[in-house]
């Protein structure tokens, strides 16, 4: 089974501008970004809390982009029955808090939510075995969740690789998305190793060196590269 999605662009809001936050959103939105991704923390499950769901209730009225939300939190259930009234398309949990993985995420789809599970990059790929029916995507963490600008982890391709090849052996279709370090020159390989929803962050969408709209169309000639390396590579995931 060959699995066919179209990669997708979910801007890191935590690494936007706060003080040209509602010009930047504008932005990604003209671009036609697919998501707007935010890190929710509580400063236990990972040591910073750079996001409230304040933030996401205020900006929720001003945008119709689709909005991805990361947690890295102990009480997961606690904070999905807080984002649902505010209208979020996707919550992913980690695997390594989530007490009850299966009923939290069978408590995300009871709201009409997308559920994903995050893993930590020495998390294995086993812990997935038993919640497949449950999940709609997987998250796989390329650095060490709770900041950007990291650097991605020796093991973040191999990873990426060996989740495509476990969804496919398993017969699961769902998306990878990766988060962390996902720039300009590594996202062709995260592609060609299987990612279908990249979180852009400092490294590429949110870069210095251009404007958003000109980092969004790096970004985009990133992925056609991946796509086309993807294919070349095709025949070893068939």
């Amino acid at each position: 089974m060959v699995r066919a999605f179209p990669v997708q662009i979910a801007p890191s809001m935590m690494c936007a501008d706060v003080w040209q936050l509602a010009e930047q959103v504008r932005q990604l939105e003209q671009a036609g970004v697919d998501y707007l991704h935010f890190d929710v923390m509580d400063a236990h499950f990972v040591p910073n809390m750079p996001v409230g769901t304040v933030f996401l209730e205020q900006l929720r009225v001003h945008t119709e982009v689709p909005f991805d939300v990361h947690l890295m939190v102990d009480n997961n259930d606690f904070f999905v029955q807080l984002l649902a009234p505010i209208g979020v398309q996707s919550i992913s949990v980690h695997a390594e808090s989530a007490v009850h993985l299966d009923r939290t995420l069978g408590l995300i789809r009871s709201y009409g939510i997308k559920a994903g599970v995050a893993l930590n990059p020495a998390t294995p790929l086993s812990v997935l075995h038993y919640v497949t029916e449950q999940m709609d995507y997987v998250l796989i963490m390329t650095v060490n969740p709770g900041f950007a600008g990291q650097r991605m982890v020796p093991s973040a391709y191999r990873k990426i690789r060996d989740c495509r090849l476990f969804l496919e052996e398993n017969g699961v279709e769902v998306p990878i998305q990766v988060d962390g370090n996902v720039s300009f020159d590594r996202i062709p390989h995260m592609v060609a190793a299987g990612a279908d929803i990249l979180v852009t962050g400092t490294s590429s969408v949110f870069h210095r060196d251009g404007t958003l709209l000109d980092n969004i169309a790096r970004v985009r000639q990133a992925i056609a590269e991946g796509l086309r390396m993807r294919h070349h590579d095709s025949h070893q995931f068939a």
